[in-house]
C-alpha cells in the first residue's frame, strides 16, 4: 500500500488556510468557493499550524451553540492541535486513524512544516485506484497478456 506522499504527488501540496481572526462566515464562503470541507488555521507570520476548521466544527460549535457566523472568529471554534500525519505514513494507517478518531481531514507535516492536507475522499480514491491497477495486472497475468 502507498503512503501519504503518493496522495500528495497526485493531488498537489496546496492547502487553503486562514488566520484565527477570520470570521466563520468568511471561512465558510472560502470553503464553498473552493469546494472543500476543511481549512487549516495558521499564524501567517510563523506559518505555525494552530488548528483545523471543518464543516463538522461549524455545525457542532457554532450552529448548535446559537452563535453568529458573521460575529465569531474561526479561532474560537476551530479544533486546536489537530492530529497530523507525515508524508511517509501509510495510507492504511491514515485510514485506520480517520476511522477510529472519526475525522475526515489530516494535515500533513514534514519536519514540523505543513506540507499538505489529505481527506478521507483522497484516501478512498487512492485505495480504489490501487485496487483497480492490481485487478488489471492480475487479469493480464491470468489471460497470458503480460510482458
Amino acid at each position: 500500500m502507498g503512503t501519504v506522499r503518493n496522495i500528495l504527488q497526485a493531488k498537489g501540496h496546496g492547502v487553503f488556510s486562514v488566520e484565527p481572526a477570520v470570521t466563520v462566515y468568511d471561512a465558510i464562503e472560502l470553503m464553498s468557493q473552493k469546494n472543500i470541507g476543511g481549512l487549516i488555521i495558521t499564524d501567517q507570520r510563523s506559518e505555525k499550524l494552530l488548528g483545523i476548521f471543518t464543516e463538522r466544527d461549524y455545525a457542532r460549535r457554532l450552529i448548535l451553540k446559537g452563535k453568529s457566523s458573521k460575529d465569531t472568529a474561526i479561532g474560537e471554534i476551530m479544533t486546536e492541535n489537530p492530529i497530523t500525519v507525515s508524508p511517509d505514513d501509510s495510507i492504511e494507517s491514515c485510514m485506520k486513524l480517520m476511522t477510529n478518531r472519526r475525522i475526515r481531514h489530516l494535515p500533513v507535516c514534514d519536519g514540523g512544516k505543513l506540507t499538505g492536507m489529505i481527506s478521507i475522499g483522497d484516501v478512498v480514491r487512492f485505495i480504489i485506484d490501487e485496487q483497480r491497477a492490481i485487478i488489471e495486472d492480475l487479469e493480464q497475468y491470468i489471460t497470458g497478456h503480460h510482458q
